[in-house]
């Protein structure tokens, strides 16, 4: 009869799948609970944080590379990078002269609070200033996580497509910064700027957005006025 066909996915009950739902929802509160212990712990030490996000090979770590030597003339900066597995971006980082502390999540698509948090202790933080946390690369999953920062900044870069916007929307709506990397190529590849731009705005009007080069170093110095900017900005509140 009707009445008696088996609840959806199997052999799961109603019950089940409630649980399910209030396990992820338990993770998701403590990550919260974590990020907030994590953003006090770094305004107590008048830390300024950026969380890095994109999908693989946009380009985070070279923007990092190009970065950190320009600022490194105004702020004593520290580094948190993120990767499935290998230390070769932290070994980037490092030989430029900052201290870097390398997360492998061994597996996990993102960072998380909890990861941050034991990251952190491994860091002088009565040395550092401005702090960038490099998160894993994927569109997707860290998008999701607090990590305790004071603002996300997204890497969109030109060699992807312009579709992104609207195939991934939470990274956007999540966002205070997008850099449209890699612009040297656009002569090269089909990525129509005006139709990224307008799409990543009707998803998140408060966006800021810069287009720049890590290759050649075009549109940096908006991005260094925005870091600037948010600095001066976030020392104020």
């Amino acid at each position: 009869m009707q009445g008696e066909q088996t609840a959806p996915r199997g052999n799961n009950t109603g019950r089940e799948l409630m649980h399910e739902i209030r396990i992820g929802e338990d993770l998701r509160e403590k990550n919260e609970a974590i990020a907030e212990e994590n953003r006090k712990l770094l305004a107590a030490h008048g830390i300024v944080t950026l969380n890095v996000m994109s999908a693989p090979g946009a380009g985070k770590t070279s923007l990092l590379v190009r970065t950190i030597p320009v600022l490194m003339k105004r702020y004593t900066i520290g580094v948190i990078e993120g990767d499935i597995q290998t230390t070769t971006d932290a070994e980037r980082i490092a030989a430029l002269g900052v201290p870097a502390y390398q997360i492998e999540t061994g597996g996990v698509c993102h960072l998380d609070a909890a990861m941050v948090h034991s990251a952190i202790h491994h860091l002088d933080l009565d040395s550092i200033d401005l702090l960038f946390i490099e998160n894993v690369g994927n569109l997707v999953c860290p998008a999701e996580f607090d990590l305790g920062e004071d603002a996300r900044v997204m890497l969109l870069s030109v060699s992807e497509g312009d579709d992104k916007p609207n195939k991934y929307p939470l990274m956007f709506r999540e966002s205070r910064l997008l850099l449209l990397n890699k612009i040297d190529l656009l002569p090269y590849v089909s990525f129509d700027v005006a139709k990224a731009r307008r799409d990543a705005r009707e998803i998140n009007p408060r966006l800021d957005i810069i287009e720049l080069s890590s290759t050649t170093g075009a549109g940096f110095e908006l991005w260094i006025a925005w870091i600037d900017e948010f600095v001066a900005s976030a020392r104020r509140r």
